[in-house]
C-alpha cells in the first residue's frame, strides 16, 4: 500500500512540475528577447503571415493563429485587442473599447487589424529566426522574434503562473531608445515608467522595475465648488473611478452633489462638490478615499534562457541593446554575403558572354565535357573573379537563354557591379563600427517614430495624505456616565451627554479616568468605559498634559508633565499607583498654565497657598511620579491660568478634542 502510495505520489508531482513549468514558459512569463507571451508572439507572426498591406478580419486572424495557439479564440482576441489598444505593433480599424472609460471592443467579426510599419520595421527576419513545429506538427512558429527595441519595456505585460506573476510597467518609447544610446556610448541612463492614461507618477519607491509606484488622476479646480478629472491612474478606469468616488461619498468620506463622465477622446470626469465643502480640501481627500491615488508593485519577472528570473530595467535594456547590435550585425553579414554572391554571379555571366566562352562548348559531345570546357576557360580569370568557380556556377551559366545573351548590355552590366561593389563597401565601412551603425540605426526610428509617442505621464513627488486629517468629523461619540458608555451610537440630549465629540472613523480616542488608569481605543459604535471618566479626547501629536493629582498612600499631592503617550490600542495604562484615594486634582492642556495649591492650615507655616506654574516643571514620561507640591495636605487646587482665579472640578479640553 505504501509502496503504491509513493508511485502516485511521484506521479503527482512529475506532472505537476510539468504543467508549472509549461504555465511559466509557454503561457505568462514573458521572454527577455522580444519581450512577448506565446500567445502575442503567435499573433504577430500570424498577421506577418498574412500580411499583404491591407486590413484583414480580426476574426479571420484570430481562426489562423488558432493554428499556432492551442488555448481557444478567446484568449487570442484578448491578447490582439490589449497589443491593439497600446499603439505600436497592431493598426486597428473600428471599435477597440477605450481604455480610459473601460468599455469592450466590438465583436472580432466587426473590427480589422494589420502590422504597424514599426512591427513591419523592427520584429521580423527569417534569417534570424528560429522555428519549430507548432503544438499539432502542422506548422512552424518562431521561438522568438528577432525584436529590434527593448518591447519588453515599451508595452509592458502582467501575468501569473503557478508560484510566481510579473508586472512589468510600460515605459516611453522615445527615452527607451535614448537610454539605448547611453548604453553604447557607455553613459548613465535612468528610466521611469509612462502609461497611456496619462496621471502623475511618484517614483521615490521605485526599485529598478521592481519596488513600489504611486499614480494619481490629474485633478483641476475649475472653481471652489467644481473639480475637474483630466487624467486617470495606470489599471484604473474612469468607470472604476467614478464607482470607487461614489462609495467614498456613499461612506460620508467626502461631500458631492454629482459626478459626470465626459471622458470621449480625452478624460474628463466633473465632480460637484456639496454645500459647506470646498475643492482645495476635497482634492485631498479624493486621493485618500478613491482611485484617484493607487498604489502599484512592479515586479520584473521574465524568461531568461530557458528559466524564469527577477531582473531589473537596467539589465534588461542592456541584454536588449547587446542583442540589438549582434542582430545587425548578422543582418549586415547575411546581406554582405547575398551582395558578395550576386557580384560574383554578375562577373561569371559577364565573363561568359563579353568573352565568348560559351562558342566553346559547341564542339563538345557530352555533358561533361561541356562542364570542364568551361571551367578551363575561367582560369584565366581567376585573379578578377576573386574565388573558385564551382560546378553550379557553370551550370546556371549554361542555362542562360541565347535571347538573353544577344541583348546583353554591357554597359548596364557594368553599372550593375559598380552598384554591387558600392554597397559591399558600405556594408563592410559598417561592419567595422559596429556601435556607429546600431546609433544611426536607432537615430533612424528616433527621426521617424518617436512624434508619435511623447511622454503622457508627469513625474512629481507627491506628499503623503493624512487619511486622519483629510476624513470629515461625520461623527459624533457620546459619553453616558451613568450607563458608562461611550460610542456614536448613543443618542444621548446635551444634559445627559458628558462629553460630546465630533469625530472621524479614523481618529483614536484617550480615555482617562479621574483614578490616573487611561488607554487609548477606537472611535466604536458603543464601548463600556466606566463611570469614573475624567476627561475624553481625540489623540494629537505632541500635546502636552499638565497633571496635579493626590497619591493616596502618602496623601501628598504631585505635579506632572508629559506629551501625547505612545500606546498600543485598547491597552490599560497608570499615569500614578493607583489607590482608593489616589484622584486627579486639575488637568490642563499646552503651555503657560497655572494654579494655585490650597493647604492644610498650619501654626508655624507663614502661608497655607502654594502657587504652581507648570513650565517650571521639566516634561518627562507619562509613568513618571512628578514632583512633591508640599509636604503639607492639599486641600484644593484651583486654575489660575485665567485673570479671575475658579476652582476647577473637571478641565475643559483642549480645543477640538471634545466639549
Amino acid at each position: 500500500m505504501d509502496l503504491q502510495y509513493g508511485k502516485l505520489q511521484q506521479l503527482f508531482d512529475y506532472n505537476f512540475l510539468e504543467y508549472t513549468s509549461y504555465v511559466i514558459k509557454e503561457r505568462a512569463i514573458p521572454h527577455i528577447n522580444d519581450g512577448l507571451k506565446p500567445v502575442q508572439r503567435r499573433i504577430l507572426q500570424t498577421l506577418h503571415n498574412m500580411d499583404d498591406g491591407r486590413f484583414h478580419k480580426v476574426a479571420n486572424v484570430v481562426g489562423t493563429t488558432m493554428k499556432l495557439h492551442p488555448h481557444g479564440d478567446q484568449s487570442i482576441f484578448a491578447a490582439l485587442v490589449n497589443m491593439a489598444n497600446k499603439g505600436y505593433l497592431i493598426d486597428r480599424q473600428g471599435n477597440y473599447g477605450n481604455i480610459f472609460t473601460g468599455d469592450q471592443a466590438s465583436a472580432p467579426r466587426y473590427i480589422e487589424c494589420r502590422l504597424s510599419p514599426l512591427a513591419r520595421e523592427v520584429l521580423f527576419n527569417k534569417d534570424l529566426t528560429k522555428f519549430v513545429d507548432s503544438y499539432d506538427g502542422r506548422m512552424q512558429e518562431p521561438v522568438t522574434l528577432p525584436c529590434k527595441i527593448p518591447m519588453l519595456l515599451l508595452q509592458g505585460i502582467e501575468g501569473i503562473a503557478v508560484g510566481m506573476a510579473t508586472k512589468i510597467m510600460p515605459h516611453n518609447f522615445c527615452e527607451l531608445l535614448e537610454a539605448q544610446k547611453n548604453i553604447l556610448n557607455d553613459k548613465d541612463f535612468v528610466l521611469y515608467p509612462d502609461f497611456l492614461q496619462g496621471g502623475l507618477l511618484d517614483v521615490s519607491l521605485y526599485d529598478h522595475g521592481n519596488g513600489k509606484i504611486k499614480c494619481r488622476a490629474r485633478l483641476e479646480e475649475a472653481n471652489e465648488k467644481t473639480i475637474l478629472i483630466k487624467d486617470i491612474p495606470y489599471t484604473t478606469t474612469t468607470q472604476s473611478l467614478i464607482d470607487s468616488v461614489e462609495k467614498a461619498a456613499k461612506s460620508g468620506k467626502i461631500k458631492i452633489t454629482s459626478i459626470n463622465d465626459y471622458t470621449a477622446e480625452e478624460v474628463e470626469i466633473e465632480v460637484k462638490l456639496a454645500r459647506g465643502t470646498y475643492a482645495k480640501d476635497t482634492i485631498k481627500a479624493l486621493y485618500a478615499f478613491s482611485d484617484c491615488e493607487v498604489s502599484i508593485t512592479p515586479n520584473l519577472t521574465i524568461i531568461k534562457g530557458d528559466a524564469p528570473t527577477t531582473s531589473t530595467v537596467e539589465d534588461v535594456l542592456r541584454f536588449s541593446t547587446e542583442k540589438l547590435l549582434r542582430d545587425l550585425q548578422a543582418e549586415l553579414e547575411i546581406d554582405l554575403a547575398r551582395l558578395a554572391d550576386r557580384l560574383h554571379a554578375r562577373l561569371l555571366e559577364q565573363i561568359f558572354i563579353e568573352e565568348r566562352i560559351y562558342k566553346q562548348i559547341e564542339e563538345e559531345t557530352s555533358y561533361e565535357a561541356v562542364i570542364k570546357s568551361v571551367d578551363s576557360a575561367f582560369v584565366d580569370f581567376t585573379k578578377e573573379i576573386g574565388r573558385p568557380v564551382t560546378q553550379e556556377d557553370i551550370e546556371r551559366l549554361l542555362e542562360i537563354r541565347i535571347k538573353r545573351i544577344s541583348r546583353f548590355d554591357i554597359n548596364k552590366q557594368q553599372k550593375e557591379i559598380k552598384a554591387i561593389r558600392k554597397d559591399i563597401r558600405v556594408i563592410k565601412k559598417q561592419l567595422k563600427d559596429m556601435v556607429g551603425h546600431t546609433l544611426s540605426y536607432i537615430d533612424s526610428l528616433l527621426e521617424k517614430y518617436g512624434k508619435y509617442y511623447p511622454r503622457r505621464t508627469e513625474l512629481k513627488e507627491f506628499s503623503e495624505v493624512s487619511i486622519r486629517k483629510v476624513a470629515l468629523s461625520n461623527l459624533t461619540v457620546q459619553y453616558d456616565r451613568k450607563e458608562g458608555f461611550l460610542g456614536h451610537q448613543l443618542k444621548l440630549s446635551e444634559e445627559d451627554a458628558e462629553f460630546s465629540i465630533a469625530c472621524s472613523e479614523y481618529d483614536r480616542l484617550l480615555v482617562l479616568s479621574d483614578t490616573g488608569i487611561y488607554k487609548i481605543v477606537q472611535v466604536t459604535d458603543k464601548l463600556f468605559v466606566g463611570n469614573d471618566i475624567l476627561w475624553i479626547g481625540i489623540v494629537k501629536k505632541d500635546i502636552i498634559f499638565n497633571i496635579v493629582y493626590r497619591e493616596g498612600r502618602e496623601n501628598l499631592c504631585y505635579v506632572k508633565r508629559f506629551n501625547t503617550p505612545k500606546f498600543i490600542l485598547d491597552k490599560e495604562y497608570l499615569l500614578f499607583e493607583t489607590h482608593k484615594r489616589s484622584k486627579i486634582l486639575l488637568l490642563l492642556f499646552g503651555e503657560e498654565k497655572s494654579c494655585r495649591a490650597s493647604l492644610v492650615p498650619s501654626s508655624r507655616a507663614k502661608s497655607n497657598i502654594v502657587e504652581i506654574y507648570f513650565e517650571d516643571y521639566i516634561i518627562k514620561g507619562p509613568a513618571a511620579k512628578g514632583k512633591r507640591v508640599s509636604t503639607r495636605v492639599v486641600r484644593r487646587v484651583v486654575d489660575t491660568t485665567g485673570k479671575k482665579p475658579r476652582e476647577v472640578k473637571v478641565n475643559l479640553p483642549l480645543p477640538g478634542m471634545g466639549n
